[in-house]
């Protein structure tokens, strides 16, 4: 089956690394990326993640879109609920407009942080999540009719539109309002463990044509670690494994080294949990990556596998990813 890659991005931020120089590498991965073929780049909204510096997609998106010619950029997501629907409108119509038909908007309804820095953020409300998506498509094509309050409001720059949007889900609770508004539609099974599929099929069922998306487009979050062999990309892991463990416990750091993580005293109860997260988790030599994603891409119909790789060392980040696109060339045509 046919299937494109993409970038997921959260500017990881390593022991002994700081923050800054996590999102000045931001744009090493964009142009890798773009020389690799991959169609599309997007950055996640988390706050108050010591390991994660992607805060602000807008800023990162224009970022990675100067330093870059032709590839798609995006969010994935900015989390709706933070933000007033017109300010999104007003920043990604300004993206568009400074990048034409290389923007891509992709939303969430959950906070993407604790229910403290939640609090911070204001004014999230989940359960306005519909409104806010028709304020956001209503307020970017002057739509709300006279006699409403927001019938005079311009979003500006005017003469662009909003970008394409996808909403994003990890439960498949905005699948089916995804697929009636003829959006695209991006399922994060790179951290969630529900199975995907029934929110694909429930999207897919629900679907109604839209200028921007005439048909269904579904894009799998997937989180990859490629290595030369099975042992390095193990090794090279086990950052994972210490961060899925101290985000169990509520200990947020920065990501640990491979030499710190595999030194860590496990016992047998957190290995087990460890099993379980792996589950979510492609990882080895090229060839097995390259065939498993394929798997995946021909179980769930996905039209993308949009790749996370949050990894200590930054050369290897990088060489995870030219490894997966060198690999599936032949597999995605």
């Amino acid at each position: 089956m046919a299937y494109a890659l993409s970038v997921l991005d959260l500017a990881p931020v390593g022991t002994g690394v700081e923050p800054a120089v996590a999102l000045q590498r931001t744009v090493d991965l964009a142009r890798l990326a773009e020389r690799l073929g991959f169609v599309r780049l997007w950055y996640a909204e988390h706050h108050g993640l010591p390991s994660v510096a992607s805060s602000s997609p807008a800023i990162l998106i224009a970022h990675a879109a100067a330093a870059t010619t032709h590839l798609h950029v995006g969010s994935g997501g900015v989390m709706l609920p933070n933000h007033t629907p017109l300010l999104v409108a007003e920043t990604f119509h300004t993206l568009a407009a400074l990048y034409p038909g290389r923007i891509d908007l992709g939303i969430g309804r959950a906070p993407g942080t604790d229910q403290v820095t939640s609090q911070a953020l204001r004014p999230f409300d989940a359960d306005q999540f519909a409104q806010q998506l028709t304020e956001l498509t209503e307020l970017s094509r002057g739509g709300f009719p006279s006699g409403h309050p927001f019938h005079r409001v311009r979003v500006v720059p005017t003469g662009v539109a909003l970008p394409p949007i996808w909403l994003l889900g990890s439960s498949g609770a905005s699948a089916r309002l995804a697929g009636t508004r003829g959006l695209g539609y991006g399922f994060a099974s790179h951290f969630s463990p529900t199975p995907p599929q029934p929110a694909l099929r429930a999207y897919r069922q629900a679907f109604s044509p839209s200028a921007a998306f005439p048909r269904p487009h579904v894009i799998l979050g997937v989180s990859v670690v490629c290595a030369e062999t099975s042992a390095r990309a193990e090794y090279l892991a086990s950052t994972l494994d210490l961060m899925w463990l101290r985000l169990r416990r509520n200990e947020y750091t920065p990501l640990a080294s491979p030499e710190e993580a595999s030194a860590y005293p496990y016992t047998a109860k957190e290995r087990a949990a460890i099993a379980g997260y792996r589950e979510l988790l492609i990882l080895g030599d090229p060839p097995t990556v390259a065939t498993r994603l394929t798997e995946l891409a021909a179980e769930t119909e996905a039209d993308e596998l949009m790749i996370t790789t949050n990894l200590h060392g930054h050369a290897d980040r990088l060489r995870s990813y030219e490894l997966i696109a060198a690999a599936t060339a032949k597999l995605r045509s």
